[in-house]
């Protein structure tokens, strides 16, 4: 009866709240104080002990070991698909430099996803600090901040991001905005450095791995040749492939053992890192690891999932999700016109694992 009783009150108090044709009216009731949550007013006399209503966020589950995400801002996080191009921002120009920088804000969206504000942050492959940019940025953006701490053994891309953050921070002074905090940045390389990290002290690790390297003579004069294509200028007896990461290759060949070997010694000694972080990370944890594809020689890489497969059959994690940012503001290419089809690859895999001991 009293569960009736609730129930009936929860009606009546929504009905209050009506547009002239007897809809609900949400702004109208957020006018007047009331929680909303997926267009009716939630009942917080009802809410479980364990459960918060965060206005404007809904409800907050304290249970939740994962992040700090209510469940509607969970519902949309588990969306396989990331269809957001991101703006030029934070030292864009700068950050550049480094071919295979990630937008910060996208970093601090996937951050927010797989940890929780004060929670320890760690990026192997750091490059210009995309990754430490995004830590900082959850603090103003998101739930918290959250502390990070990047490897990265080309001095240079340090130079960048200690430029970038003090470039960016002049910049919201000017805008009266709060500073974006430091981060750590060690210089070294990733299998040594990783040694001085104390085991299960990592909350979450986020990276985009180093690419297979192959022919990068071949892949410097391609990518010249790409951002000068223009329709029909492609010789017609050949198919052109490209990678992830925007590299191309001319193709019209088979791959041969010597390049099956490298990609073969790339995968294991991935999987070797990958074993070498997961001691860091703490039970349960998640590791979030950026890989595109690639197009090569006529046929397509499926580099993603081969990765995939060698960290968890090295690594003690378990896969949990292949997420796909598709960025639509990405310049598109032609490519095998008009004798054979070859993708104009948009999107990055993100793999998702979660560290399994058991």
């Amino acid at each position: 009866m009293a569960d009736d009783e609730c129930s009936r009150q929860s009606h009546r108090q929504s009905r209050l709240f009506t547009t002239d044709d007897g809809n609900f009216d949400a702004e109208r009731a957020r006018e007047e104080s009331l929680p909303v949550e997926d267009g009716e007013v939630v009942d917080t006399d009802s809410l479980a002990d364990h459960q918060t209503y965060l206005e404007g966020r809904g409800i907050y589950d304290e249970r939740n070991r994962v992040n700090d995400l209510t469940g509607r801002e969970w519902k949309f996080a588990t969306k396989s698909v990331i269809p957001e191009g991101y703006p030029p921002d934070l030292q864009h120009e700068l950050r550049s430099e480094h071919g295979g920088q990630k937008p910060p804000r996208l970093c601090a969206e996937l951050i927010g996803r797989f940890s929780s504000a004060g929670d320890r942050v760690l990026d192997p492959f750091a490059g210009v600090g995309g990754t430490l940019l995004g830590a900082s940025l959850c603090e103003h953006e998101g739930t918290g901040l959250r502390e990070a701490i990047g490897f990265e053994q080309t001095a240079r891309w340090i130079e960048i991001y200690e430029a970038v953050l003090a470039a960016e921070n002049d910049d919201r002074a000017a805008r009266g905005d709060p500073p974006l905090a430091a981060q750590e940045m060690r210089h070294g390389d990733c299998g040594d450095l990783i040694e001085a990290v104390e085991p299960n002290s990592i909350d979450l690790l986020f990276t985009d791995v180093p690419y297979w390297h192959m022919d990068q003579l071949e892949q410097t004069r391609n990518r010249a040749e790409v951002r000068a294509s223009k329709l029909g200028q492609f010789d017609a007896s050949a198919e052109t492939g490209r990678s992830g990461d925007g590299s191309v290759d001319d193709g019209g060949g088979e791959t041969n053992e010597a390049d099956a070997q490298t990609k073969a010694a790339w995968l294991a000694a991935m999987a070797e890192k990958f074993e070498q972080f997961a001691g860091a990370v703490v039970d349960d944890g998640y590791l979030v690891v950026f890989i595109g594809d690639m197009y090569r020689g006529g046929s397509y890489e499926f580099l993603s999932a081969e990765l995939a497969a060698a960290i968890e059959d090295t690594a003690p994690v378990t896969l949990k999700a292949n997420l796909v940012w598709y960025d639509p503001s990405k310049d598109l290419h032609v490519y095998g016109y008009p004798f054979s089809f070859v993708p104009s690859m948009v999107h990055q895999n993100v793999l998702v694992f979660r560290v399994d001991r058991a």
